[in-house]
């Protein structure tokens, strides 16, 4: 279990190349002594929950009834590239901001990013963070059945540069890949990345045959923070934030480990003494519902009236804004079994709303069908949902042409980088 410490007074884990060092805890309505977190049940904690009327949890038997009734509309997957999101050769920005003053997010389908942080002045480049990374065929745990990707990964695991860190939002097989992980501790052997992940999914790690140790390893619980100051790079300061999802991977560990959004930031203290820091801040929302919505085609008055998160009100409260957040828009059909985990991309501008981003990108779309979503979601709906969303809000939405920072939503091509200076 995680410990909330009021000071950042020492090394959780240090390495030859990388220390990652404890912050204090940002909970704007921290428990008191003598209770446990809301999202915490049991105690000591033995599984997790979502503690807002938001979210309702469905049964088997829900499933059971969604996915064999009668009210299906499977889509095929077109067959042509051009109905399908666009695949890029990713140059991670080195040719577009070749000075690397830019924080840089670069799309690798799904919910995978690859972000790196402005570099200082001294630096060779910035900090790189690999956020829910997954090169397999099928998430499952098995590569012999189950949801299978429509869209390649536009690089190879050999072909990504060298990453410092990996966060991990929550142990769904579309978020935490072990295949993947494999590949990426093997070919960082003598510089392995370090992981970061919710509370009681560290034990996975090290018991999944990567070579790490708990000092490798850093689990936090929403709104617990670290430092990772990588030596003659930089430093960027992470926080585990809530989110409303679920978790498992084997269907008898149901919600045992923490799910959680993650903040990416510049560190504060650098910021007052280092006149080369450059401010940056940015949301990774992993996998989030916002709402429950107990019919498949709800009215505008059903939406408006459901309740709402209040997570993200809060995180926006708590960190100001945001340059950059990466929201999810797909995989949220069937309404009424998926929108307390699945936000619709309606859900996404309200979260761009709360959080105070400035610029939100979509993604969790355009890559791979989830089992139920597949019988009744067109691939090609989310992003045509998302912009026709924000355009309704008034949020100004990316071109393909821009190469400036004066847009608010939008969405990019697998494989491209996009860059906020």
């Amino acid at each position: 279990m995680s410990v909330r410490l009021k000071h950042p007074t020492f090394p959780l884990s240090m390495s030859s190349h990388q220390t990652v060092t404890s912050l204090p805890s940002l909970d704007p309505a921290p428990p008191s002594p003598r209770t446990s977190p809301a999202h915490h049940h049991g105690n000591p904690v033995s599984s997790f929950q979502n503690p807002w009327p938001s979210f309702q949890k469905k049964g088997l038997l829900d499933f059971f009834r969604c996915r064999f009734s009668n009210n299906r509309n499977f889509v095929p997957v077109p067959t042509t590239r051009e109905e399908l999101v666009k695949i890029r050769k990713p140059t991670w920005g080195e040719k577009e901001d070749p000075a690397g003053q830019g924080l840089r997010a670069t799309w690798i389908g799904h919910a995978s990013w690859l972000i790196e942080t402005p570099r200082g002045t001294h630096g060779t480049r910035g900090i790189r963070i690999l956020c829910d990374p997954v090169f397999a065929q099928r998430t499952s745990p098995s590569q012999w059945f189950g949801p299978s990707r429509y869209t390649p990964t536009p690089c190879t695991i050999q072909e990504l540069p060298e990453v410092d860190a990996v966060v991990i939002s929550h142990n769904h097989y579309d978020h935490l890949c072990h295949g993947t992980l494999q590949q990426l501790f093997e070919k960082q052997s003598k510089n392995k990345p370090h992981v970061f992940c919710p509370l009681a999914n560290k034990s996975w790690f090290t018991n999944a045959g990567f070579g790490l140790s708990e000092q490798d390893i850093t689990e936090l619980d929403w709104w617990e923070g670290s430092l990772l100051n990588v030596p003659d790079i930089g430093q960027v300061e992470l926080y585990a934030t809530p989110c409303q999802h679920v978790s498992s991977r084997t269907g008898i560990d149901s919600s045992k480990a923490l799910w959680s959004s993650w903040v990416i930031t510049a560190p504060k203290h650098q910021l007052e003494v280092k006149a080369d820091s450059v401010p940056f801040s940015l949301f990774f929302a992993g996998d989030t519902g916002y709402r429950d919505i107990v019919t498949d085609e709800p009215s505008p008055e059903e939406e408006a009236s459901a309740p709402r998160c209040p997570a993200f009100a809060q995180v926006g409260s708590v960190f100001g804004s945001f340059d950059l957040a990466l929201l999810p828009i797909g995989l949220m059909m069937p309404r009424s079994i998926m929108s307390s985990v699945h936000c619709s991309p309606e859900d996404s501008v309200c979260v761009h709303k709360d959080i105070n981003a400035k610029r939100s990108l979509g993604m969790h779309y355009g890559t791979v069908r989830g089992g139920i979503s597949a019988q009744y979601e067109d691939v090609r709906i989310p992003p045509r949902r998302w912009e026709a969303a924000c355009e309704k809000e008034g949020l100004k939405w990316r071109s393909e042409s821009q190469d400036d920072n004066d847009w608010e939503a939008g969405l990019c091509d697998i494989g491209e980088t996009v860059i906020i200076t």
